[in-house]
């Protein structure tokens, strides 16, 4: 499985040249969990060689690795490793594409999703269609469209004697990403893109629906299995069983292929808590009609019509009722934290419906994305980029150009806003600490650096930002590809302690961890642990 980067659940708050290789600088592990100063060497040559250790280690046998060091002030590189390699950056992809998208949408950019009506209302009854509009919105919940749904009541539509019709033509008709993972479809973090689209929860995992298994009554009885939202589009095929007290926990949640019927299988321990786990659906258009519907009939809104997906509105048609998205700038935190695919993906979509004025698709998207890094000052011409959160496996970029990016938005008018969105190493609130929040404890890199994660199978990345024990900022990216170890993760956080522990003119080494030391949530270098919902980072 090719999988890519679940957390406690709670809400969203709106909160170059290569120097000379000096004797190879001694680094072993001092403690089982981090090797401590395991040795010195100064100035730029010692970092040369504490990186090149690192970068020696058994892990990373038969591998790749583009590494790139650089003060973040003077933009001089301080190390390289295979700078220019193109390498599979996982979900270092989503710095150029949320980058881009503050550059070209611009940090005040919303979403809208609107109800009009084409026809007369006459006597509380529209005498036409009802139309369902979106731009692509990753983040509408169930209640957003009950809100739409209670707008249009109290315009004073009680029946609809047409259909209800989902407009989603912003977009294209493609749902899923070139060469995502066919094995991948059921999971939460590869679900199908459309501009019209229902979040389950405050995380906005748009797409998908929650399935929450509580154990019956003695073991033996059939579990009791809900769906968050409630929705009558998905379909339950509960094969479960409820099991021993004290017993495993072995409840799987799959959506079949080409439909949408979760099924249930497994066993879940009598007395313990509800088992719930994430499940995409199959066409989120469909998804979202559904949803708006059944709220229009909890509005005493009658539509005597059938539905119907993808048919755009007609200019003339009447607004009944609007919503509109928080700003990208506020987006950017579940976004960038989370490392969530589908808020990358329609911002993708968004900017090449920017660019082109026709549906948003993952071409134009990412040419208008290469378009702004070449303003920025990135030589796109030598990046790859086939999708917008990095599951692509098409996906192309080296360490230079990541770094080279790092630097450049540095200078830009929405930079601090950006900047704040980047996960923070050890920080334990998940809207902060993100995908980095149980790494580089207990270390000078503790809430100190800043970086996008980046993980599928045999592909792994970080960049971003650390100051070193001056205070001096240095941008680093790090790149991994084809090793056949479970993670390369304690290498990447070596080299970033070992820059947030050294200075100008003296490097001390940092051994990475052992596979041993290594918590759990980490192991899994094929899946980011955000998306291991809903267990902890």
């Amino acid at each position: 499985m090719s999988r890519p980067d679940g957390p406690v659940r709670a809400p969203f708050r709106t909160t170059a040249r290569r120097w000379a290789l000096p004797a190879v600088v001694a680094v072993t592990a001092a403690t089982l969990s981090w090797g401590g100063p395991a040795g010195a060497d100064s100035g730029p040559a010692g970092l040369s060689g504490a990186i090149d250790t690192i970068l020696g280690d058994p892990r990373t046998e038969g591998g790749a690795a583009s590494v790139v060091v650089a003060d973040a002030r003077t933009g001089e590189t301080l190390y390289q490793h295979d700078p220019t390699g193109r390498l599979t950056p996982a979900s270092n992809t989503k710095l150029a594409t949320s980058a881009a998208a503050m550059g070209l949408l611009g940090p005040g950019y919303t979403f809208s999703t609107d109800v009009l009506a084409d026809g007369r209302v006459r006597g509380g009854t529209l005498r036409g269609d009802l139309y369902l509009r979106g731009t692509g919105d990753p983040t509408t919940l169930a209640a957003d469209y009950d809100e739409l749904a209670a707008g249009v009541a109290a315009a004073g539509v009680r029946r609809v004697d047409g259909r209800l019709v989902a407009d989603d033509t912003r977009f294209d008709d493609q749902r899923i990403g070139d060469t995502w993972g066919g094995d991948d479809e059921s999971s939460y973090y590869a679900a199908q893109i459309s501009a019209l689209t229902v979040a389950p929860d405050t995380d906005y995992d748009a797409g998908t629906v929650i399935v929450e298994v509580a154990p019956g009554a003695e073991p033996g009885d059939r579990p009791v299995v809900s769906v968050t939202p409630k929705t009558s589009y998905v379909r339950l095929d509960v094969r479960a069983r409820t099991g021993a007290a004290g017993g495993e926990d072995t409840v799987a949640v799959e959506r079949r292929h080409g439909t949408n019927t979760v099924t249930v299988t497994g066993s879940v321990p009598a007395g313990a808590d509800p088992d719930r786990q994430w499940a995409t659906v199959w066409e989120p258009t469909g998804y979202a009609a559904s949803v708006f519907r059944a709220a229009l009939a909890a509005h005493g809104v009658r539509v005597n019509g059938a539905t119907r997906l993808g048919r755009a509105a007609p200019a003339g048609a009447t607004a009944l009722a609007a919503h509109r998205s928080m700003p990208l700038k506020d987006l950017l935190v579940p976004f960038m934290k989370l490392s969530n695919n589908m808020h990358a993906e329609a911002l993708t979509k968004a900017m090449g419906y920017r660019a082109t004025g026709k549906p948003g698709s993952w071409s134009a998207g990412t040419a208008a994305i290469a378009t702004y890094l070449k303003g920025a000052g990135v030589d796109a011409d030598r990046i790859r980029q086939a999708d917008g959160s990095g599951l692509s496996r098409k996906n192309g970029f080296a360490a230079r150009q990541l770094a080279d990016l790092l630097l450049k938005v540095r200078g830009a008018p929405w930079y601090a806003d950006w900047y704040a969105s980047l996960p923070v190493a050890c920080d334990p609130d998940r809207f902060v600490g993100g995908t980095l929040r149980s790494r580089m404890c207990g270390t000078p890199a503790a809430r100190n650096a800043r970086g996008k994660t980046g993980s599928l199978t045999g592909a792994s990345a970080l960049s971003g930002y650390v100051k070193d024990a001056d205070g001096r900022e240095l941008v680093y990216s790090v790149v991994q590809n084809n090793y056949l170890v479970d993670s390369v993760k304690p290498l990447e956080d070596a080299i970033v302690v070992t820059l947030a522990t050294s200075t100008a003119d003296r490097t001390t080494a940092v051994a990475p961890r052992s596979a041993r030391a290594v918590p759990a949530a980490e192991r899994d270098g094929a899946l980011e642990c955000s998306w291991r919902k809903p267990a902890p980072c």
